[in-house]
Formats: C-alpha cells, sequence, structure tokens
C-alpha cells in the first residue's frame, strides 16, 4: 500500500502544481473532508484498513449481567467525532488525525501498546487495532476529485 501512496502522491503533486494556491486549498479541503467521513465510517464498523474487523473488548469481570443477554457497546464512539478527528489542510499538503488529548488514545491502540486505565492501576496492554490508514477506495475517491476538478475547468 505505501507504494501506491507514493505513486498516487507523485501523481498528485504534479496535477496540483498546476491549480492556484486557493483552487488547490479548496480541492485538498474537500479531499480531506472526505476522508475524515470514510475513516470515520470505517471506524464505526469496527474494521482496519484492509477489512479486517478490530479485535474484539474483552469481557468485564463480574459485570451486571453474565454471558447471556450482554450488550457490548462500540469502541471509539467519541474518538470519531469531529471534535477529535480533525482533518487539516494548507495550499500543500492535508491530513487527517487526532486532536492532541485523543491521540494518546489512538496512539495507543493503533499500534498495540500498553498502557494504565488509572491512576494506580495495573497496565494492561491493547490489541493493535488500526484506527487511521489509506483503503483503496480512499486512494480512488482522491484520484477521482483530482481528474473531477480538472474537467470542471
Amino acid at each position: 500500500m505505501s507504494d501506491e501512496l507514493e505513486v498516487l502522491e507523485e501523481w498528485a503533486g504534479t496535477l496540483l502544481a498546476k491549480l492556484e494556491p486557493g483552487e488547490r486549498r479548496k480541492l485538498l479541503g474537500q479531499v480531506a473532508r472526505d476522508l475524515r467521513r470514510n475513516q470515520q465510517r470505517r471506524i464505526a464498523a469496527q474494521k482496519a484498513p484492509d477489512g479486517t474487523a478490530y479485535a474484539p473488548r474483552k469481557r468485564a469481570r463480574g459485570g451486571l449481567r453474565g454471558k447471556r443477554g450482554r450488550i457490548r457497546s462500540q469502541m471509539f464512539v467519541k474518538l470519531r467525532t469531529a471534535r477529535w478527528m480533525s482533518a487539516r489542510t494548507s495550499a500543500s499538503e492535508l491530513s487527517v488525525g487526532f486532536e492532541p488529548r485523543a491521540a494518546r488514545i489512538a496512539r495507543i491502540h493503533q499500534y498495540g501498546m500498553s498502557d494504565r486505565t488509572g491512576s494506580g492501576q495495573r497496565v494492561i496492554r491493547y490489541h493493535k487495532r488500526s484506527l487511521l490508514g489509506l483503503t483503496l477506495e480512499d486512494a480512488e475517491a482522491m484520484r477521482a476529485a483530482l481528474i473531477g476538478i480538472f474537467d470542471l475547468r
């Protein structure tokens, strides 16, 4: 996927160089918003960029309900909101990421790191759950947006 991303970046760079800075910023803003929306949908579907499902949460010990009738809540409900997941652009680049306070939580899950759930609590090792990543559909949507802007000119 990284090779494809490099090819897309090189191809898009030559096309974007032909645009005025204002047009470029507007186009990159639209692409960044679309990319963030796709990331949010994928996180809501609990899927990694490669299409595999996230590792499920561990069962809570001694919860209110036993094995039967247990309602499993989705992971990362607040993390995927526009408040915590940002899309930023400039005249030359775009980025989709998390705000600093949420980035710590996202990084722990993205790379499968260890963390304490609270002060004085034991260290817990989290499963690797890729939150951000570029899918083939995202790359195709970016290509389509770039081609679309030149068709309108």
